[in-house]
């Protein structure tokens, strides 16, 4: 039988390989997020959940008022930085895509300041409706969302047809927005 001396320096590598392997598990996860956050997910919903949206500029409309347009419901922070480099992608849709009956909803997530969320829109001159969702109920009723950037695609009949958590490929995106039009 052979003994093995540990030495200071094998003690100490011993020590680290579970906070290395912790860091690996971290690393993986992140990964794993980021790589999900690039493409559709499933979502639960078979029909857009009957809401009322009010305005930052005091117009409101429920769900059911949508109908007969292909709308993107946005969830978004003025505090998350996809949701702030995805603004430019999604507001030039809107302006490519309105006149052919295409519209978006910009919901606020309730913990959002509301001067940020009036500063953001009139410093970017965002042409679509921006809702802030005060109390959480729209999050809530689509399917309790809290992370941001999530989007709903919905088609003229109300249907949920794509969930989108992070920012959505905008040729993949623009491709399905195509389809929902002409259909």
């Amino acid at each position: 039988m052979t003994h093995q001396t540990l030495t200071p320096h094998s003690r100490q590598s011993l020590s680290r390989q579970p906070l290395l392997r912790a860091l690996i598990y971290a690393v993986c996860a992140v990964l794993l997020i980021a790589l999900a956050a690039c493409s559709p997910a499933p979502s639960t919903l078979t029909a857009a959940p009957n809401v009322v949206f009010k305005t930052i500029n005091n117009q409101q409309f429920d769900t059911a008022s949508l109908k007969g347009q292909v709308t993107l419901i946005n969830f978004w922070a003025t505090s998350c930085s996809t949701c702030v480099q995805s603004m430019p992608m999604l507001s030039g849709l809107h302006t490519t895509y309105s006149p052919s009956g295409y519209r978006m909803v910009a919901v606020a997530m309730d913990y959002d300041n509301l001067a940020f969320i009036n500063n953001f829109a009139q410093s970017r001159k965002l042409g679509f409706d921006v809702v802030h969702d005060a109390d959480g109920a729209i999050a809530k009723a689509f399917e309790n969302t809290k992370l941001t950037p999530t989007s709903y695609l919905i088609d003229k009949k109300g249907n949920v047809v794509k969930r989108y958590v992070g920012k959505p490929s905008e040729e993949a995106f623009k491709a399905t927005i195509d389809a929902l039009l002409k259909a």
